[in-house]
């Protein structure tokens, strides 16, 4: 794996545990947040955070050619996605909206690999392939044998394009910007996307628990202005597919909070389909075996010793 490979992993780490985290977050906020006064308050309190850092950073304002991009990926990822699965998830339970919501690495794969050209190695395609039948399996061991509302996952289907959209919109724009710039103009576009719901903010949080609130502020700071920030970060240094691969570590990491914060113990069927999901990230993430490489010099030597067949053929 090379420096570069490795920064990039190590940074895609930290979005899985963070993006991971949000999942117990929310469902904590839900009950005194409507889906877009949640997804404004999170998108505030980011686009806070990280224009600090910019300013403080002295990152400047992107140019002109990133800007179709950061607006483009802003309100969808930021914007569409946080308020359609914030929506969807008080329609489903939490493993068929984590179900639905990893076909978004599939179409990520999928979309970078045509319109990227990133192509499609057999390695992603056969590592997403067992992620995604790991992902059935923590979602049907998770979602209790209920019935799911059509709309929360039609809801959830929505969030999953949104996010794979932004994402491949976002790729080409870091040619351009800094992940920084990216992610701190990109929350503030979702912001300003999300302003219809300012009033129902307003007024929820007058009325809302500290408890909630401090889950809204969290899920600002970590899950997006941190973990948005590694995830541009990485994806500047690898593919798309690779980078949505990756993502399907964060059911593993949910089921193991929710044991830990929430007492919700998992069955031995949601511990498979965790080991398969990280089975998967493994396999996409492994590199065949390189040819070996010639030195110059010995090439060279090679080439002199070599009659010239050209010249006894003229002869």
């Amino acid at each position: 794996m090379s420096r570069a490979d490795g920064r990039a992993l190590a940074a895609a780490s930290v979005t899985v545990v963070l993006w991971a985290s949000s999942f117990i977050a929310i469902r904590s906020a839900a009950a005194d947040f409507g889906p877009g006064a949640l997804a404004l308050g999170r998108l505030a309190v980011a686009s806070v955070v990280l224009s600090v850092l910019l300013l403080v950073r002295r990152g400047g304002f992107p140019p002109r050619e990133a800007w179709p991009g950061i607006i483009a990926s802003g309100v969808l990822w930021f914007g569409a996605y946080m308020v359609a699965l914030n929506w969807g998830e008080r329609h489903v339970d939490a493993g068929t909206a984590s179900l639905v919501v990893n076909v978004g690495p599939i179409l990520m794969a999928l979309l970078g690999g045509w319109l990227l050209k990133e192509g499609f190695p057999p390695r992603l395609m056969a590592g997403m392939a067992v992620s995604f039948a790991g992902a059935v399996v923590v979602g049907l061991s998770m979602s209790g044998g209920g019935e799911s509302s059509l709309l929360g996952v039609l809801l959830c289907l929505f969030a999953a394009l949104a996010y794979a959209v932004g994402v491949v919109l976002q790729k080409p724009t870091l040619k351009h910007a800094t992940p920084m710039q990216v992610t701190t103009f990109g929350a503030l576009a979702g912001t300003v996307a999300c302003l219809p719901f300012a009033g129902q903010l307003v007024s929820q949080v007058s009325r809302a628990p500290v408890s909630a609130t401090l889950q809204m502020v969290y899920l600002g700071v970590f899950p997006t202005a941190l973990a948005f920030t590694t995830w541009a970060y990485a994806v500047s240094r690898t593919t798309v597919g690779k980078m949505g691969t990756t993502t399907y570590a964060v059911p593993v990491l949910v089921v193991l909070m929710s044991w830990l914060f929430l007492g919700e113990v998992p069955g031995w069927l949601t511990l498979l389909g965790g080991l398969l999901c990280l089975s998967g990230v493994a396999v996409s993430r492994m590199r065949g075996k390189a040819r070996a490489q010639v030195p110059e010099d010995t090439r060279r030597s090679r080439a002199a010793a070599q009659p010239d067949v050209s010249a006894e053929s003229a002869r």
